[in-house]
């Protein structure tokens, strides 16, 4: 019993980073109705700027507070430079445009830093709690996560900026004739979504050690915990995440064994695309004509 709550606390944990990255998927597609695949690489390349503050000798914070700005204007700024000019092109020319920016970002990671695994430190103390059941790096992300998500409900609720970007992902045509810019709303659900995915790879360098490839792996489990909560929906993301790593994390124990584990999200996610294609939270899209 002992063991079986130990690893529902680890997919917890797992699971936050998860729901971060599925979040940041959702955002985007919800703005631009598109799923960036560079999202992971986004994300590692604000990792790394995090690990070059702290080289320079800021303190923790400071150098996650200065990484989530980098990562909230490099996002906006892939937007307007490059996503923003892709409403004509075909469906294929779009996805060769993440597919490029992909490689791009990580050829650059690796051109600046090298492909050297290099330690992350970790904020959270190295200690035991609840005799333990769980440590500290995983109470710090279920806290940091939770907050970052209470933050976040805040700011898209009760915020004119945040009501802004929800009605310009909702309805791009009224929200124009509102008076709403959504372009500059759109860039802004890019920079935002950039930062959740900041956020996940700064609380996972410290477990997976910091290197170009990082977050590509991580990104197949954020985009299963995306399908299975539903791409638009913003509830389904967090619980599709934390379910997922839940699941990960249980069946990899006692069913699959920990190499396999990958195999439970690519189930998860073919799965639900075939059974349930709008995910668990999300509603089926439909237009009008």
């Amino acid at each position: 019993m002992e063991q079986l709550l130990h690893q529902i606390v680890a997919g917890l944990a797992t699971g936050c980073a998860y729901a971060l990255l599925a979040l940041s998927l959702v955002v985007v597609y919800r703005c631009s109705k598109h799923v960036n695949f560079a999202q992971g690489e986004m994300a590692t390349l604000s990792a790394y700027g995090a690990f070059a503050m702290l080289q320079a000798g800021l303190p923790y914070w400071a150098a996650f507070v200065g990484a989530l700005v980098l990562s909230f204007l490099g996002g906006a700024a892939v937007e307007r430079l490059i996503i923003g000019r892709l409403k004509a092109v075909s469906p294929l020319a779009t996805v060769a445009t993440f597919i490029g920016l992909f490689m791009a970002i990580h050829s650059l990671t690796g051109y600046f830093w090298g492909h050297d695994v290099r330690d992350f430190p970790s904020p959270f103390p190295d200690i035991s709690l609840m005799g333990g059941l769980v440590s500290g790096q995983q109470l710090g992300v279920m806290l940091t996560t939770a907050f970052l998500l209470a933050t976040l409900w805040a700011f898209f609720r009760f915020t004119r900026i945040g009501l802004a970007v929800r009605a310009a992902a909702m309805n791009p045509d009224s929200a124009q004739l509102s008076g709403i810019s959504t372009r500059l709303m759109f860039s802004m659900g890019w920079g935002l979504a950039a930062m959740l995915g900041a956020v996940a790879a700064l609380l996972l360098a410290p477990v997976l050690y910091l290197d170009p490839s990082m977050m590509s792996g991580v990104l197949i489990y954020g985009f299963a915990a995306a399908v299975l909560g539903g791409l638009n929906s913003v509830p389904g993301a967090v619980v599709g995440g934390l379910l997922l790593g839940v699941l990960e994390n249980l069946l990899g124990t006692y069913v699959v064994g920990s190499q396999l584990k990958l195999t439970v999200a690519l189930i998860a996610l073919v799965s639900i695309l075939i059974w349930r294609p709008h995910g668990l939270f999300g509603k089926p899209s439909a237009e009008r004509v």
